[in-house]
């Protein structure tokens, strides 16, 4: 008589800290803490050449060349309604790829790649600013401070 082949029994779904939608970036903008999906950047530079498109909304930067790629450069800080930076400091950038675009998100500050389980996040606090909430998919406490995890296609929607 012939035995049937079983299959492998299914595997558990790893803990919700592991998993790589769990993962961000953490980085700062005016002191605010704030992450991005880990699996959406795809470069960290340092300060970079962006040349000034005529015309465009004031939170666009402009554009840079990113190994002969046009990558366009989001200020993050106009763009979630903060002061501008002193010219002095040069931003950093994190590139990511939405809908097949590459977007430079110039920030303050990289901070490190860390796992931010789901059961941490709280949702966006009423007093959060309209925009704010919007682009927002809640906040995590981190050690000392809120870190706000942004829905980077809603950061973009720019319109």
């Amino acid at each position: 008589m012939e035995q049937m082949a079983t299959a492998p029994a299914p595997r558990a779904a790893p803990p919700s800290s592991q998993r790589e939608e769990d993962v961000f970036l953490t980085l700062t903008v005016a002191g605010q803490g704030c992450a991005v999906p880990v699996l959406l950047v795809r470069d960290v530079l340092g300060p970079q050449a962006i040349t000034r498109i005529p015309l465009a909304p004031p939170e666009i930067a402009g554009s840079l060349n990113l190994r002969g790629r046009i990558v366009t450069a989001v200020d993050l800080r106009l763009r979630l309604g903060l002061p501008p930076r002193e010219t002095a400091t040069a931003p950093m950038s994190v590139v990511v790829e939405q809908a097949g675009e590459l977007y430079s998100l110039q920030v303050d500050q990289v901070g490190e790649v860390v796992p931010l389980p789901a059961s941490g996040f709280e949702p966006n606090p009423p007093t959060l600013d309209p925009f704010w909430r919007e682009v927002s998919r809640g906040v995590h406490r981190q050690e000392d401070r809120l870190v706000i995890a942004l829905e980077i296609d809603r950061v973009l929607a720019i319109g």
